[in-house]
């Protein structure tokens, strides 16, 4: 048993997929989640940002046990959750997948969809009850009582992605991973499902692991924020430190990507621009994963992963030139 301080946990989280068509004697695997440890606190929003690839959505999918974690430990709630059978912990943890066309059965109307999860954790005493739940949570996002009957391809993707906030809701859970849950929509969307995810969570109390590669999204709804690159997890810090006081010279590189409403606010920034791209998660540079990119590489960092440190409260990175950079 652990404290309860977290709601969730993870504990050096692995997730290493073979690759295909790798000879026999050397098994290649891709890292996609390597040695990542965090925790989510009862009734917060942790953020998790990085570009494609970097192992966000592999974290939170591994978190749920969609995919067997490779090594590491995962606890919900103070119980260590890494090898029992996950049925009863399906009822609490729950995610809203990011493509709401892909993760919708197509066959069956939006009523069965969310039903469905009412069926399997026999949460309806009548059918009657069963039909007052659609119902119900339907409202809650937004939808009424004849959407129940229409199939996922008469709505819009908007709508969609509400569905599939209902189908995670209908079982009351405690966790949902929001795994860019945003990022398919449009714009003008996108800031109303972000509203009414921070709506719920106020209502019932929901805990949030909020998978993005958006920063500016993350930062107005999270209260810490996780900065992965290439399976690893580079930065973790309160929202507003992080925005303001990052010290990992790849954050400070996205951050300064987020656009500034103020002209002159917006000439004055200084944009960081990466060189080269994001090597193969295959065969990852030696020492620092961010080192072929990074304008304050040596041979320090070549030959040695930097350490996950403490560097004010609550402030964690992995950098061997914080000095240097800051």
């Amino acid at each position: 048993m652990m404290d309860n301080k977290y709601l969730v946990e993870v504990q050096n989280l692995q997730q290493y997929f073979p690759v295909a068509g790798s000879k026999l004697f050397e098994k290649k695997v891709v890292k996609a989640v390597d040695n990542v440890s965090f925790g989510i606190k009862k009734g917060e929003t942790l953020g998790l940002v990085g570009e494609s690839g970097c192992g966000k959505t592999t974290t939170g999918r591994t978190l749920l046990r969609l995919y067997e974690p490779t090594s590491g430990k995962i606890f919900f709630d103070g119980q260590d959750i890494t090898k029992v059978n996950m049925l009863p912990y399906r009822q609490k943890m729950q995610i809203v997948f990011q493509d709401p066309y892909a993760s919708l059965d197509p066959r069956m109307t939006v009523g069965d969809i969310i039903g469905e999860a009412i069926d399997i954790h026999h949460l309806a005493a009548s059918k009657k009850d069963r039909q007052d739940q659609i119902i119900s949570v339907l409202s809650t996002v937004g939808l009424n009582s004849e959407h129940a009957n229409r199939y996922p391809h008469e709505f819009s993707g908007g709508q969609r992605q509400r569905v599939g906030i209902a189908r995670a809701l209908a079982v009351n859970p405690q966790f949902i991973v929001c795994d860019e849950p945003v990022s398919a929509l449009d714009v003008s969307i996108q800031a109303q499902v972000v509203n009414m995810f921070e709506k719920l969570q106020e209502e019932m109390g929901l805990t949030y692991l909020f998978i993005a590669h958006d920063l500016s999204i993350v930062k107005h709804i999270s209260n810490r924020i996780g900065v992965m690159y290439l399976g690893k997890m580079v930065e973790l810090a309160d929202s507003y430190e992080l925005t303001f006081h990052s010290v990992h010279p790849y954050t400070k590189s996205l951050i300064s990507a987020i656009p500034i409403a103020d002209p002159e606010t917006s000439r004055k920034s200084k944009r960081i621009v990466l060189e080269g791209d994001v090597p193969s998660p295959v065969n990852p540079p030696s020492g620092c994963r961010f080192r072929t990119r990074c304008p304050y590489a040596d041979e320090l960092c070549a030959a040695q992963e930097p350490e996950w440190k403490e560097v004010s409260t609550g402030h964690y990175a992995a950098c061997h030139h914080l000095d240097k950079v800051n």
